[in-house]
């Protein structure tokens, strides 16, 4: 890994020892610069899990991924700077099904420092900050979001809590260290299967320091730190796809439909103000 142009391309440029504060940092710059995104499914790309695959498609590229690219990528990043890093699997719950699905639908991480945390940059809508690996630890995000780890059945899981409601569940997990072959299998599922999410719709999804910017087919949703959110629907495809340049920095592979006034070559992609 060329760790100086990770680091550029997250904009981190502060301390490189291993810490609680240089973790929360780059989670947290990772997670304002780098969309959450699906992209490659409809656009005819192989998802390949190796780490030479993540560098290249989020790094030289300025492509966002999903959570085996994601946390694939922060996980070389750190253990380059000497942290120690364990991968985990973990079940994505579906409110739909009230179940969780299966193993390897998910991939977070574990880092050890004077205490367990968790970090994860692959989930889309979650946490900012790492959380300490404790359970019932309840950790305040803002006035309007918090979560908390729980132990249930051998398992640890995450729950969200927003506005008034109850504390509902995202994902279950042990801590069982994996490597990343073993998450291939689903991988594979999530950009081929029709019963797969992914293969569904197109999304992409951003954190702001006061929000969230989301892509979805053609359905633009900016979403406020309060939960409270305005959504623009567009006519055409030609539209989303300048919106995912404006708001993302991703050019769809068909650039003379797009009718943009400005491109890489001339301009800079706006990118969303960032506190780390």
């Amino acid at each position: 890994m060329d760790l100086d142009r990770y680091l550029a391309r997250i904009g981190y440029s502060g301390p490189r020892t291993p810490s609680h504060q240089v973790l929360r940092q780059m989670h947290r710059a990772h997670l304002f610069t780098v969309p959450f995104e699906n992209l490659s499914i409809g656009w005819d790309e192989p998802i390949y899990l190796s780490d030479v695959a993540h560098y290249w498609k989020i790094v030289e590229a300025r492509r966002g991924g999903f959570c085996y690219e994601l946390n694939g990528l922060l996980a070389w990043a750190l253990k380059s700077m000497g942290f120690q890093v364990s991968l985990l699997s973990a079940q994505v719950y579906s409110p739909a099904k009230g179940a969780y699905g299966p193993d390897f639908s998910h991939l977070l991480l574990r880092v050890d420092l004077d205490g367990a945390m968790i970090a994860d940059v692959g989930f889309g809508d979650s946490f900012i900050n790492p959380l300490p690996l404790r359970p019932s630890n309840i950790v305040e995000e803002s006035e309007y979001r918090a979560f908390r780890l729980v132990q249930e059945e051998g398992f640890f899981v995450l729950q969200m809590r927003e506005g008034e409601a109850e504390f509902r569940p995202c994902y279950r997990f042990t801590l069982a260290a994996r490597s990343i072959e073993e998450f291939d299998e689903m991988c594979t599922y999530h950009q081929t299967s029709p019963e797969s999410t992914f293969t569904q719709r197109r999304i992409v999804s951003l954190a702001r320091v006061d929000g969230r910017v989301t892509l979805v087919d053609r359905r633009l949703i900016e979403t406020a730190a309060d939960g409270s959110s305005v959504e623009q629907e567009f006519d055409s495809a030609e539209e989303a796809d300048r919106a995912l340049w404006e708001m993302f920095g991703i050019l769809a592979p068909r650039p003379a439909a797009l009718a943009i006034t400005s491109g890489p070559d001339t301009a800079e992609p706006k990118e969303p103000d960032h506190d780390v």
